[in-house]
């Protein structure tokens, strides 16, 4: 017992916090001196030791092994212990003794919690060596123009700068933001990866490809980074605009939410004016010149982007976003995809299953549907049989099978009502991954204005398809646009595995009238899909993002499902 207290700071023994607090200095330097024994404890080991003889002479079995403790063990021992501790433990470790709080001086023991925790892999002794991510960040990725002479001046002191000062100072500290985040640009939204890349804290914005190439991978740039540059002292530099980076400030506003701030703005201006800086924006963000924009509609959507989100230069505030959890049954992998919306490009959708549904979720949006809205929602018990390919070429006849599909579901939706106002008891309580039925949420959107379409009217109930469960895999079968679709990319699957109806949301300009109107949701493979907006005759593609993301998993599926009620919340 007196062991287990001494090890444990209560108790007892000599080393008992409460003790130690009742002495004086003196006191507790007196027995900070003396040899690490208890005389009370030296004798019950003794008088234990005794009896075991004794009882070892009367043939009672062997005696029990000599007690050892943890204060007892060599250095480098406790130091292998210690590492495979939680870094948030250590320091109430180093409250139990001297001993302790010495050993916890040891970097090998941090440098393994940077390495276990976060994801650091870097020697600071041995960067000229080993080779740091972070100089590739900053030489290759952000200004590839700088000299070497000019960088080294902005690496930190990495020969005065301990683990320790990196795990509390800079990983510990700004632990709550790394993750996935939407960044509130108005109805633009965004998306940002905050990751620990070498010995910095980068904010990465993660960019659609060049519309309308759906296929590419993710383009990303820096916005912010912070780092050590001198022991026991983060710096937050801000990394918007071409001049290199500059004096920056972020501010945890609230749990899952926080700002940063630039100090510099002038940082972001360019000698040309506007007029280089929208050029600029323009080949990053499109890769090409406005004369090669031949559509009217389209340079005005391109100069009103970039007159709102430049206006967001300055400061930025960013709510925390899960990707959504997978379950075995569902129809492919959830997750983030890229998808073309017409004249306003390539736009990033997440989609996530919900019982009997899925649903396409704007991270990045526009004008007419902002980021945070569901584009797409999907009814995985009404699966469509599409017409061989010579019948699918007939848009009237795609229109004619999805106008009975939705007929059919307004009738089982009407019989539901119906059967509920006469059961007072109603219908058992749907599970979280059912779908709610009750008041239609805005979920789909379409890439541009509202046009003509088919008559809202016109359903013939009578050879509806019956409700089926999803299926997980099937044969695949020819596919082709209806003449008169109109697709930003030509390149789409000629095979697909199936089809369920759905619905997208439409709005004017400014999100008003919305409305959802009926559709179909194709499936291609496990990474790519389509919608045809039958109002629009429009139709859009979308492709996974292959990119890998750190500390982006829901807490729970409640967790998640509050997520997408915040984000819609704020553009509803």
């Amino acid at each position: 017992m007196a062991v287990c207290a001494r090890l444990c700071g209560v108790g007892p023994s000599r080393g008992c916090r409460r003790r130690q607090q009742r002495r004086g200095p003196a006191e507790t330097a007196a027995a900070d001196s003396e040899a690490d024994t208890d005389p009370e404890e030296e004798r019950i080991e003794a008088g234990a030791a005794a009896l075991a003889g004794a009882g070892g002479g009367r043939g009672a079995g062997p005696s029990p092994p000599p007690r050892c403790s943890l204060l007892e063990l060599p250095p480098e021992l406790l130091v292998e212990i210690f590492a495979s501790l939680p870094g948030t433990d250590l320091p109430s470790l180093a409250q139990v003794c001297t001993k302790f709080r010495r050993i916890l001086h040891t970097d090998t023991i941090w440098r393994r919690r940077c390495r276990e925790e976060y994801g650091v892999c870097e020697n600071l002794r041995k960067l000229d060596i080993t080779g740091v991510s972070c100089r590739d960040v900053y030489a290759k990725r952000i200004n590839p123009r700088v000299k070497s002479g000019r960088f080294m001046k902005i690496l930190p002191d990495y020969e005065h700068m301990e683990y320790r000062d990196v795990y509390t100072c800079l990983l510990h500290r700004y632990r709550h933001i790394l993750g996935l985040w939407q960044p509130d640009i108005g109805p633009y939204g965004g998306l940002l990866n905050v990751v620990v890349d070498g010995l910095f804290i980068i904010g990465w914005m993660y960019l659609p490809p060049h519309d309308p190439h759906v296929d590419d991978p993710m383009r990303f740039k820096p916005l912010f980074r912070v780092h050590l540059m001198e022991r026991k002292s983060a710096t937050v530099e801000c990394m918007y605009g071409h001049r290199g980076p500059h004096n920056g400030h972020i501010q945890i506003v609230k749990k899952d939410e926080f700002s940063t701030k630039c100090n510099q703005t002038d940082h972001h201006r360019m000698s040309g004016g506007r007029q280089e800086e929208f050029r600029t924006w323009l080949r990053e963000e499109w890769g090409r010149t406005l004369e090669d924009i031949f559509h009217e509609h389209m340079q005005e959507l391109i100069l009103m982007k970039f007159i709102y989100t430049s206006q967001y230069d300055n400061c930025l505030t960013y709510r925390r976003i899960y990707l959504p959890p997978s379950h075995p049954d569902d129809l492919i992998r959830p997750g983030l995809f890229k998808g073309t919306y017409g004249s306003h490009g390539l736009e990033i959708v997440m989609l996530s299953f919900h019982g009997k549904r899925a649903r396409g979720t704007k991270i990045t949006g526009d004008p007419n549907i902002p980021a945070g809205q569901q584009t797409v929602e999907i009814d995985l018990m009404h699966r469509i049989q599409l017409p061989d390919v010579e019948s699918l070429r007939s848009f009237n006849e795609l229109s004619r099978i999805v106008l009975e599909v939705r007929e059919q579901v307004r009738q089982e939706q009407q019989q539901r009502e119906e059967d509920g106002a006469e059961d007072g008891e109603g219908r058992a309580p749907q599970s979280p991954r059912e779908p709610q039925r009750g008041p239609a949420q805005p979920s789909v959107e379409l890439p541009a204005e509202k046009g003509g379409g088919p008559a809202d009217g016109e359903a013939a109930a009578a050879a509806a398809p019956a409700p089926e469960q999803p299926a997980q895999s099937g044969q695949g079968q020819p596919f082709v646009l209806p003449v008169g679709v109109s697709s930003r990319n030509e390149d789409y699957p000629r095979t697909c595995r199936m089809c369920f109806y759905g619905t997208g949301l439409i709005a004017g300009h400014g999100f008003t009238s919305p409305e959802r109107t009926p559709g179909v949701f194709i499936l291609f493979d496990e990474d790519r899909f389509g919608f045809i907006w039958l109002e629009l005759k429009s139709f859009s593609l979308y492709s996974r993002v292959r990119a890998t993301f750190r500390n982006a998993e829901a807490p729970s599926p409640q967790a998640f499902e509050e997520m997408l009620k915040n984000i819609q919340s704020l553009t509803s």
